[in-house]
């Protein structure tokens, strides 16, 4: 089995609760076959091997990265841009995917970032609340209900060969206090480092944010 095996399989065998509160909806992408044919390409592109990776892990999907291509801060416009990787979608970008791109351009590119490196999320599908996102930290009721779904699959991705003496946190408040709480629960990583949001990294600090990936960069080869 190779990572892209490893991955295709992760997406396919999601079970999320089915009721969820408040009128939360789930954004579950890779239930859609054009979404999935897409997520497939990307995975055996860049996964066909049994290298042991380096996860990141963000929050949860959003509408306009993940939402739409069902890969992982990744807009349909880096999917063409960076990617070289035919889609359906309508060519938009999405400010944390615009973040994360051009990391992974310093880093050396997306062949060889992804060879080190699995981004994912604590909880690998997002959530719609009245048309717009949410986290699964933002509601205390959804995360009581979904947080059985965030361990199972949490232990599903690290089953194959995911390297658990170092993970890095996207986001590092909310995101890393509750990853942290659930590894001192499960011990999963030995250590967890973080590192700023994408998002907040383009809406507050734009104009450093050459120096946020050269922050990146260092955690990413400390591992």
């Amino acid at each position: 089995m190779t990572w892209a095996d490893h991955i295709i399989a992760y997406y396919k065998g999601l079970t999320p609760p089915q009721a969820l509160p408040g009128g939360i909806e789930w954004l579950y992408p890779q239930q859609q076959p054009q979404v999935m044919e897409v997520v497939e390409r990307f995975y055996k592109k860049y996964y066909s091997d049994t290298r042991e990776r380096t996860l990141l892990l963000g929050i949860n999907p959003g509408r306009f990265g993940a939402g739409v291509t069902g890969v992982n801060f990744t807009a349909a416009k880096q999917l063409t841009t960076y990617c070289g990787i035919a889609h359906p979608f309508k060519e938009q970008s999405e400010l944390s995917a615009e973040f994360i791109y051009d990391m992974i351009h310093a880093y050396g590119g997306p062949e060889a970032f992804y060879q080190d490196f699995f981004i994912g999320s604590v909880c690998p599908l997002g959530f719609v609340q009245r048309g717009r996102n949410i986290n699964y930290y933002d509601d205390k009721e959804l995360l009581k209900t979904v947080e059985p779904f965030i361990i199972k699959s949490l232990e599903t991705l690290l089953s194959y060969q995911a390297d658990r003496s170092y993970c890095i946190c996207i986001g590092r408040e909310k995101n890393f206090r509750y990853l942290t709480r659930l590894n001192e629960a499960h011990n999963w990583f030995k250590t967890i480092v973080s590192v700023p949001h994408p998002r907040f990294i383009m809406q507050y600090k734009r104009k450093e944010k050459d120096s946020y990936i050269l922050k990146y960069l260092d955690v990413l080869k400390k591992k």
